[in-house]
């Protein structure tokens, strides 16, 4: 392949997503440009580098050796950039132009839009992108450069090259249609109800089902939802209880006068949300945003819960 052009971060930048999705059509979406574009730009790419990087007639699309090579190089050189360009920004926060912010779904409702007037009035000439979702999308999303800081419940291990700033711990409970546990033995009571489950295509939902097979319960159930209100609308209609959290209380907020919550009546099990960012990227930035992010949570959070439910303290704190 004749060697012609200039090697550009943006050429590098639609290699990296197309190496990554696989796809030119997905890389399109993911860049929010055209395939046409993304085509010819690895063209443009290839032809300055004097090699074919990508197998782009394979379904999906595949690296060359040299592409799987590059790729490796790609990914220092936009690392580079990136914070470069923050290092600048950060002399002057004002000359930050955009960030791109993942907000775990939990939180979309109240503590992001106060997140975002906060942080508005000191970038002010940013532009904000926010993207919702859950926690392991997000992951992905920041993973893959889609995504610059990302708030969201830990996955276990924290990922090589990422800065991480713990917010929240919060408890799983149970949620009960309003006076039905009473006295008793909680646990047989449970046993005659059906358990909505949390969907396990999430990581939340695996990480109950993990902690029920702990506990050697076998617990019937014929609803896996992924949606905190359709969980609580049939909780409050007496079809069964759940295990949630109190941000998943408190998102399906219309249901809550109809729901008892309670600890779990075997082993405690928790969670923490923690504020992620590429390490070294955006200087100060993350522990600035985590430090904004959390009297929000107190004010919209925590505060809230306690006052219903009082025994929630020491489990539902920031951290």
């Amino acid at each position: 392949m004749a060697t012609s052009g200039k090697i550009t971060l943006w050429g590098i930048s639609v290699f990296v997503a197309t190496a990554e999705e696989a796809s030119i059509s997905a890389a399109a979406r993911r860049l929010g440009t055209s395939a046409a574009t993304v085509s010819q730009q690895i063209t443009n790419l290839e032809g300055a580098i004097g090699t074919t990087l990508l197998n782009r007639g394979e379904r999906p699309v595949t690296l060359t050796p040299a592409g799987e090579m590059f790729l490796r190089r790609a990914n220092t050189i936009l690392n580079e950039a990136d914070q470069a360009k923050a290092e600048l920004a950060m002399v002057d926060l004002s000359r930050l132009t955009r960030l791109r912010l993942g907000m775990i779904e939990d939180l979309d409702a109240d503590v992001t839009p106060g997140l975002l007037r906060a942080m508005s009035a000191e970038l002010k000439n940013c532009q904000f992108l926010l993207e919702t979702g859950a926690s392991h999308r997000l992951f992905d999303l920041l993973d893959t450069r889609a995504l610059d800081v990302i708030a969201a419940a830990d996955m276990g291990q924290a990922m090589s090259g990422m800065e991480v700033h713990p917010l929240l711990e919060e408890p799983f409970v149970l949620a009960a249609p309003k006076g039905v546990m009473g006295e008793g033995d909680l646990t047989r009571k449970l046993h005659r109800m059906q358990l909505i489950q949390y969907t396990t295509r999430h990581h939340m939902g695996r990480t109950i089902a993990a902690h029920l097979a702990r506990q050697n319960l076998r617990l019937t159930h014929r609803f896996e939802l992924d949606s905190y209100h359709a969980i609580m609308a049939m909780v409050a209609d007496g079809a069964g209880w759940t295990i949630l959290t109190p941000l998943g209380w408190l998102r399906a907020g219309r249901f809550r006068d109809a729901v008892d919550l309670m600890p779990l009546p075997f082993p405690p099990l928790s969670r923490t949300i923690s504020l992620t960012a590429r390490q070294d990227i955006l200087g100060d930035l993350p522990a600035t945003i985590a430090a904004r992010i959390k009297p929000l949570l107190q004010d919209m959070i925590v505060n809230p819960a306690l006052q219903q439910y009082p025994w929630l303290k020491d489990q539902l704190r920031l951290l």
